[in-house]
């Protein structure tokens, strides 16, 4: 993965070389390049190549994905939400450059994502650019990763039926991978079942990922999680351990992370980098 993960790091550079105001600019490359294992874009650009289609048009949408995901990540550590000082082993952002600077910096993420789609999609004048575009705005949006957050929050602290948890993980993680995953099959002209198989393996393997951050927060390893093992509980938030136990757990998370994998096995892939990824990712330590 690391040649992808060069393309993107390479054209994130090239997106966030922003000369004025330096603060701003700093703040965002700052969360951006903190050590994330880039799964989104990598998943997007991945399911360009498994079509047999050309992939460099979907990073302009890989990178957008990052972002989104960044922006969402500083906000999530404020105060005012998760509270969080460490995120990847480094001080959050708003212990760096203070609470305002670090909700511009989010919100200057999401709106530069969107200005790269919208660039994108106005000089190739492609439909598929403005599907794709649509798919990860409503993942990210109400409907998606910020409904997700907001039933997060207001269940904090709280005992919650299972059918709550299960609305969370689908909207605040699995959201955006579901499409990562379809737009990169959308932007390689895939119809329309296709698009949904692929959004499909996307769905389970986002419910498997979350999953299994819930378990390593139990059993993992701190060094290699760069966070405290043990978090959830003792900030008595809702997780599928707590609310399942970590027998459940583990049942779920081996019968979602075969599902994704089996939906992509049946689809006539011209190569399974994807699956060998999504299989990297569901057997990760951190």
């Amino acid at each position: 993965m690391n040649e992808y993960i060069e393309i993107i790091n390479n054209r994130l550079y090239t997106y966030l070389d922003i000369k004025y105001p330096d603060i701003i600019s700093e703040a965002m490359r700052y969360s951006v390049f903190a050590g994330g294992k880039r799964v989104r874009p990598a998943l997007a650009l991945l399911s360009t190549k498994a079509l047999g289609s050309d992939f460099n048009k979907t990073i302009p949408f890989a990178c957008a994905l990052e972002m989104i995901h960044a922006y969402s990540l500083i906000h999530d550590d404020l105060p005012a939400m998760d509270n969080d000082d460490y995120r990847r082993g480094k001080l959050t952002n708003h212990k760096v450059y203070g609470e305002a600077v670090a909700i511009l910096a989010g919100d200057a993420l999401l709106n530069t994502a969107y200005e790269i789609m919208t660039d994108y999609a106005l000089e190739s004048v492609d439909i598929n650019s403005l599907k794709a575009m649509s798919k990860i705005a409503k993942a990210s949006g109400i409907d998606g990763m910020i409904g997700g957050q907001v039933v997060d929050i207001l269940s904090d602290g709280k005992i919650i039926e299972k059918e709550i948890l299960t609305y969370i993980h689908e909207n605040k993680t699995a959201a955006l991978i579901k499409a990562a995953m379809a737009s990169g099959a959308i932007m390689a002209g895939a119809d329309d079942e296709i698009v949904r198989q692929f959004e499909l393996s996307g769905y389970y393997l986002g419910m498997a990922f979350q999953i299994k951050d819930d378990i390593l927060d139990v059993e993992g390893n701190a060094s290699e999680l760069g966070k405290s093992i043990g978090s959830d509980a003792k900030n008595h938030k809702n997780t599928y351990v707590s609310l399942y136990g970590m027998e459940r757990a583990k049942k779920d998370y081996e019968e979602f992370s075969s599902e994704s994998v089996q939906i992509l096995l049946r689809l006539s892939l011209y190569n399974n980098d994807i699956i060998n990824y999504a299989e990297s990712l569901l057997n990760r330590k951190s």
